[in-house]
């Protein structure tokens, strides 16, 4: 099926049926203010996008919002992404999506900096005299009771090199498992490394099909998984 075409994007840009999804990674604390100020200039412009109101849109073709929208997402399960970026979203009164690798969090202190290096989890040079690197589960806990946490897998993997019944188990379900018991609620979304699209044809993305994820979250794309 072929995509809007460009006069049909015009209008949604024009009508506000847009949604505009920031990444971030690390948010170290040196860096306070200055991702204050980006999150407030979006605050004023966006509304914020939760899980529900991507359900609606999906449902009805109607955008449930009364402004564009608004995901910021925070990948990687940093500790500065608890004490740093969930503090400031609660603060402006934003709704976030956080995205860690649960194999991350499930390190130990003293082994965090050499897990990172090895998976594709990059370290700030001003934190580089830390201890601890990633959140707790605790704080992820916490997160999660005004935040959407989501699933990326669990030592950031990527869907192509999973292809074994074992290695889906360690990288989707048991993430999305995982989740579902520190939050109470289960994943709606999930994102792979590199932020790969959805493809039905990969076992690893079939397994969220049948997990019930409904979003897979990539570099140009959020898409609905049916």
């Amino acid at each position: 099926m072929s995509g809007p075409s460009f006069t049909e994007q015009a209008q949604a840009f024009r009508d506000g049926r847009l949604l505009r999804v920031v990444n971030y990674h690390n948010t170290p604390a040196a860096q306070r203010e200055e991702i204050r100020r980006e999150l407030t200039g979006y605050a004023e412009r966006y509304a914020c996008v939760l899980p529900e109101h991507l359900d609606a849109f999906y449902a009805t073709g109607r955008w449930p919002l009364d402004r564009p929208g608004f995901i910021p997402v925070f990948y990687d399960g940093y500790r500065n992404n608890a004490t740093v970026a969930a503090p400031l979203c609660d603060e402006l009164g934003i709704t976030a999506w956080f995205f860690p690798p649960t194999g991350f969090i499930d390190t130990p202190v003293a082994e965090q900096r050499a897990y990172a290096e090895a998976h594709h989890i990059t370290l700030v040079e001003s934190e580089h005299s830390q201890d601890q690197l990633a959140m707790t589960w605790d704080d992820l806990t916490r997160i999660g009771e005004r935040h959407v946490v989501a699933a990326h897998t669990s030592s950031h993997a990527r869907a192509a090199h999973l292809v074994t019944r074992e290695a889906i188990q360690e990288e989707a379900v048991g993430p999305a498992q995982k989740i579902e018991k520190v939050t109470g609620r289960p994943a709606a979304a999930f994102a792979w490394l590199g932020g790969t699209p959805f493809d039905p044809a990969s076992p690893a993305n079939a397994a969220l099909r049948d997990l019930g994820i409904r979003y897979c979250f990539s570099n140009t794309k959020i898409q609905r998984i049916q």
